[in-house]
């Protein structure tokens, strides 16, 4: 038999290493996030356009987005970083673009809750509307995360008392103070509810539960106590105004104390766009000081035939309303559903070129 050389043994056991090392390293993942990072790269970006977290509460108005069929603007209402409701406060109007913004704006309203961010599927057939939304919801939520990061970095977990405006109401007025905190509410009061007779026993009943109500849904948005409607009725709109009144990343600026103003609402005169309806325009006017409404008035209103009359009935009470509110969240005058309906509509539209 013949032995193996010794020099040939040597080269096959050092093919034999190489081949298991060649081996090795083909098995080796192609991507390494820790080695990517080490060498300078970066790793993918979160998700553009998604809601802002970390305790946002309120309503925030994005920037007017303008379409080759008129302007779209989106509201978004938040609670703790999430968004609970999204609606269209201006759309394009007249003509065929109201059946297309009548048939997509709802179906935008709730994609934008599902997702949670801009990033949402256009509408067949109002592409135009679905872009507007989108670029003007986008706006919204950038305006949200600057307002959480602004009081994440600056005192977020300070206290802030807020007081609503007085909400009338058929048994007496009712007002809400707020303590938010953190982003969040904190405590909620009724520093004013209904009295006397039958109403000290619904009022006892009914606003601690609202109180609650309150503090655990974060939001204005809080069912009714049963039996005591009006009271019901008069704490949300006086909640909704605290809530208004508080910087959206909840007391990241000095909040309004009882009988303060609005701090974010601008000073001058203000027109709301004009809001369509089934018997004529409605567009307001308001007049802003201290940061209250101090005046409004109807530049636009239906006429002609029974509408001069509606109107002449319905319109000085929807300005005296808007001046007691201080917001667009005003009850609508009986007979006059269409009529109050636009003016709430051009009124928070106004509202919201003043910063409100």
């Amino acid at each position: 038999m013949r032995k193996s050389h010794p020099v040939r043994r040597a080269v096959l056991a050092g093919a034999a290493t190489v081949s298991g090392i060649v081996l090795l390293l083909s098995l080796k993942p192609a991507s390494d996030p820790g080695s990517a990072q080490a060498a300078g790269g970066q790793l993918p970006p979160a998700a553009a356009g998604q809601a802002p977290q970390g305790g946002v509460n309120g309503a925030v108005t994005g920037d007017a987005a303008q379409t080759q069929y008129g302007p779209v603007q989106v509201r978004v209402t938040m609670s703790n970083g999430k968004i609970t409701k999204a609606e269209a406060v201006q759309t394009p109007k007249g003509g065929q673009s109201d059946q297309i913004t009548a048939n997509a704006v709802p179906r935008l309203n709730q994609a934008a809750v599902a997702a949670q961010s801009a990033d949402i599927d256009a509408v067949s057939g109002a592409t135009y509307t679905s872009a507007g939304y989108k670029k003007s919801l986008q706006s919204a939520l950038d305006k949200a995360k600057a307002s959480a990061g602004a009081a994440q970095g600056g005192g977020a977990g300070t206290a802030r008392t807020v007081t609503g405006d007085v909400a009338q109401t058929q048994y007496g007025p009712v007002q809400v103070r707020i303590t938010v905190a953190g982003g969040k509410i904190t405590k909620a009061e009724a520093v004013q509810a209904p009295k006397g007779g039958r109403s000290d026993q619904i009022t006892s009943g009914s606003v601690p539960r609202l109180n609650q109500a309150a503090v655990a849904a974060g939001t204005a948005q809080i069912d009714s106590v049963s039996g005591a409607t009006y009271t019901s009725a008069g704490y949300k709109k006086s909640l909704q105004s605290a809530l208004d009144k508080a910087p959206a990343g909840g007391g990241s600026s000095q909040a309004a104390g009882e009988g303060g103003g609005r701090e974010q609402i601008g000073t001058g005169t203000f027109t709301g766009s004009v809001a369509q309806t089934e018997y004529g325009p409605v567009q307001v006017r308001i007049t802003v000081a201290g940061g209250k409404i101090t005046k409004a008035e109807a530049v636009q209103a239906p006429k002609g035939g029974r509408s001069d009359q509606i109107t002449s009935g319905s319109v000085p009470r929807l300005n005296q309303a808007a001046v007691a509110a201080g917001t667009a969240q005003i009850d609508s005058v009986s007979g006059a559903t269409y009529t109050s309906a636009g003016y709430k509509k051009s009124l928070q539209s106004a509202l919201d070129q003043a910063g409100g």
